[in-house]
């Protein structure tokens, strides 16, 4: 009897066919224009240029869903939130949380490891104006479902802004998870408690603001406000 794979075996695999997966033409076509023509202050890097896997703890009680990785952020490093103010603050906000080892996503060699936590994307190359058409959602949404099934230890997810609150919504209806009660809609802070009939598994979806620039430099998302979301999310998850 052959032994039973291990949850990183598992998402290893995954990581594999995400990283040379190329169904998305326009999205293949931009993150290599990208990479192409960077900006002055990374002219002398050489760009990932790839779709990128999740990244974090396998054995995670949170999972962290965001939009897609930044066009000099994570198409740059080759790591999720990795390498722009997106990653800074949310990795800050894990720290706050003990959820992160240090307080700062600058590379994939920086020493940042994550505790209890999975972060990942609804879609995991840059795409044009941050904005994916609705095939290349369909198309990436395979890796997702995956991720969470291997990901056996979930209790919470936090999704970082509508797209990806949407995408949760859909991930955990797929998987036999149900909302008793009113109509589950994006509000900062909301959450949602959300059960599966066949086996009585409970998963809180958590929903918060992207910690994109625009929203931390605008004030809609502050430091405190991502640390408080974290704060009730390892609360629920009882970590």
């Amino acid at each position: 009897m052959r032994p039973q794979r291990r949850p990183e075996e598992k998402l290893a695999d995954v990581n594999e066919r995400i990283i040379s997966c190329t169904r998305c033409p326009r999205l293949v076509e931009y993150r290599q224009a990208v990479a192409r023509n960077p900006p002055k202050r990374h002219i002398s890097e050489t760009y990932w240029a790839r779709p990128l896997p999740g990244f974090g703890d396998p054995e995670a009680l949170i999972l962290v869903i965001g939009l897609a990785p930044a066009a000099h952020g994570g198409n740059r490093t080759g790591r999720m939130f990795t390498g722009d103010s997106s990653g800074n603050t949310l990795v800050k906000a894990l720290y706050a949380n003990n959820l992160a080892n240090i307080p700062y996503s600058i590379s994939r060699d920086d020493g940042l490891r994550l505790k209890g936590c999975f972060l990942t994307a609804a879609i995991r190359c840059v795409p044009p104006h941050n904005t994916p058409l609705k095939e290349e959602l369909e198309n990436c949404y395979e890796y997702l479902s995956e991720e969470f099934d291997f990901l056996k230890r979930v209790r919470v997810i936090v999704a970082l802004g509508g797209l990806a609150f949407r995408a949760s919504l859909k991930l955990l209806r797929d998987k036999g998870f149900s909302l008793l009660g009113s109509k589950p809609e994006f509000r900062h802070g909301k959450i949602y408690k959300f059960t599966q009939e066949t086996t009585g598994k409970t998963i809180w979806l958590l929903a918060t603001y992207h910690p994109s620039r625009r929203n931390t430099q605008t004030r809609l998302l502050t430091q405190r406000m991502l640390n408080n979301i974290f704060r009730r999310a390892t609360r629920l998850a009882e970590i």
